[in-house]
C-alpha cells in the first residue's frame, strides 16, 4: 500500500520585520512528530537558534552540540538550561543563508521526557548538529525561537512548522 502525505502543514510564518522571536502555539496533539524549517538570518553579529516550549524558561533544558567549518570541528554540552541550542557556535548570520530543520520527536506523548534533534547550516559559517531535552512529560502544544544574542531575526526569515502524521 502506497504510503500518503506524512508531512502536514500546520503554520508558516515569513518575517515582513525583523522580530526577536517566532511563536508556534496552540498545536494539535494529533501527529506522531512535528518539524520546524527555519531559514534567515539575524541583524547583526552571529547567533546561535535557541528554543523554548510550552512557556517553560525554567532550566529543564539540556543540549548536546556537533558543528564544524570543514577544518575545525569542536563539541558542546549545556545542561539545566532555560533554552535549549538547536544550533553549533555563530550558525546564523546577517544574510538569509542559515537554515535548520528541527524534529520535536514524540511530542503529544504526555508520560515521557521530550527528545529534540536538529540539523542546521550556513554555507559561509558553518554545519552542526544537536541533540535536546527537554525535562517534562507535559504534551508539546507551543514553540518559541530565538536567537541567543540580543539581537532579532532579519526580514525575510522564514519558519514553518509539519506534523508528521505516523513516524
Amino acid at each position: 500500500m502506497a504510503a500518503g502525505n506524512t508531512y502536514v502543514a500546520i503554520a508558516s510564518q515569513t518575517l515582513a520585520s525583523a522580530a526577536a522571536s517566532v511563536t508556534f502555539s496552540s498545536i494539535p496533539a494529533t501527529y506522531t512528530d512535528l518539524v520546524v524549517i527555519f531559514q534567515g538570518g539575524v541583524a547583526s553579529a552571529t547567533a546561535n537558534l535557541m528554543a523554548t516550549v510550552n512557556n517553560d524558561t525554567a532550566a529543564n533544558y539540556s543540549s548536546t552540540v556537533l558543528y564544524g567549518n570543514g577544518s575545525t570541528a569542536t563539541s558542546g554540552r549545556a545542561s539545566s538550561v532555560s533554552k535549549m541550542y538547536l544550533s553549533g557556535l555563530a550558525v546564523i548570520d546577517t544574510t538569509l543563508a542559515a537554515n535548520a530543520v528541527v524534529n520535536f520527536m514524540n511530542y503529544a506523548n504526555a508520560t515521557t521526557y521530550k527528545t529534540i534533534l536538529a540539523r542546521t547550516s550556513n554555507a559561509t559559517q558553518m554545519t552542526g548538529t544537536s541533540i535536546s531535552l527537554w525535562r517534562s512529560t507535559a504534551a508539546i502544544n507551543r514553540i518559541d525561537l530565538s536567537p541567543d544574542a540580543a539581537v532579532n531575526f532579519i526580514t525575510g526569515s522564514t519558519f514553518s512548522l509539519y506534523g508528521i502524521l505516523a513516524a
